[in-house]
């Protein structure tokens, strides 16, 4: 997929599926900005996407569940890159998990600030550049668990379902500007998030890790965990001129885990 002479926004862009993303999009030729709350995660993704790919990458502290944190990193790439971002990638986001009745305030406030404001704010300031170009593409990194509920991740899974909505309701509006909207949900993946999961899992029940991580496998129909570079795959798709079609999408990356 080409990507030469875009901009390319990835949040949670230090680690995990949005580094991957990241480097996929340089590789591809876009120029790329990576955002995160971890400032030497993200300088040295930023570096490695110019060694690597030979465009501009840029990077910038960003919490993406702070309004103006958010304004103030999108104003840098008007001001390093000369315009607004074409591409979006909400991948920003934190999963944290308590038995429901023990789930406390500032659990469920964390889980919708981050993985449904920090996405609605990241999408309100991408999207006026995008329209008035008439061309963009926003992708939002959801979960399967937008799509089905599960013990323990009451707030997770509330929160993405929200990126669900927020997705197919942007997707219509901005239909006919030249802008598509869709969201990837992912399985369990190979990134930290997954790692901490497991760890949950031999805290609660004394397994192995070993033994968790089979626990976490067995869910998918294939017996293993998605990788990051699948799911980059699907974004690159999502992002180019051929994935014009797909709009408001929420495409499973998941082994047949959900079916819908």
């Amino acid at each position: 997929m080409e990507l030469s002479n875009r901009i390319a926004v990835i949040t949670g862009g230090g680690r995990g599926i949005g580094r991957v993303v990241a480097l996929a999009f340089g590789r591809a030729g876009a120029d790329v900005a990576v955002f995160a709350r971890t400032e030497n995660e993200v300088r040295s993704v930023a570096e490695e996407i110019r060694g690597e790919c030979g465009v501009r990458a840029l990077y910038a502290t960003c919490d993406v569940s702070d309004v103006e944190s958010v304004k103030r990193a999108f104003a840098l790439i008007v001001k390093e890159f000369g315009r607004g971002a074409d591409i979006l990638v909400n991948n920003a986001g934190i999963a944290e998990s308590a038995p429901f009745i023990k789930t406390e305030d500032e659990l469920w406030q964390r889980h919708l600030a981050i993985n449904l404001s920090g996405t609605f704010y990241c999408m309100r300031e991408a999207l006026p550049a995008m329209i008035e170009l008439g061309w963009g593409r926003v992708i939002n990194i959801s979960s399967i668990a937008g799509k089905t509920g599960a013990p323990y991740i009451a707030a997770y899974s509330a929160s993405k379902h929200g990126v669900l909505g927020l997705t197919r309701s942007a997707a219509l509006e901005v239909a006919t500007r030249g802008v598509t909207v869709n969201a990837i949900c992912p399985g369990y993946v190979e990134t930290d998030m997954t790692e901490h999961a497991i760890e949950n899992i031999t805290i609660r029940t004394g397994k192995s890790a070993g033994e968790a991580r089979t626990v976490l496998e067995e869910m998918s129909p294939q017996r293993r965990l998605v990788t990051a570079e699948e799911v980059s795959a699907l974004a690159l798709l999502l992002a180019s001129h051929e994935g014009r079609g797909i709009n408001g999408q929420a495409i499973n990356v998941d082994g047949g885990s959900v079916l819908s």
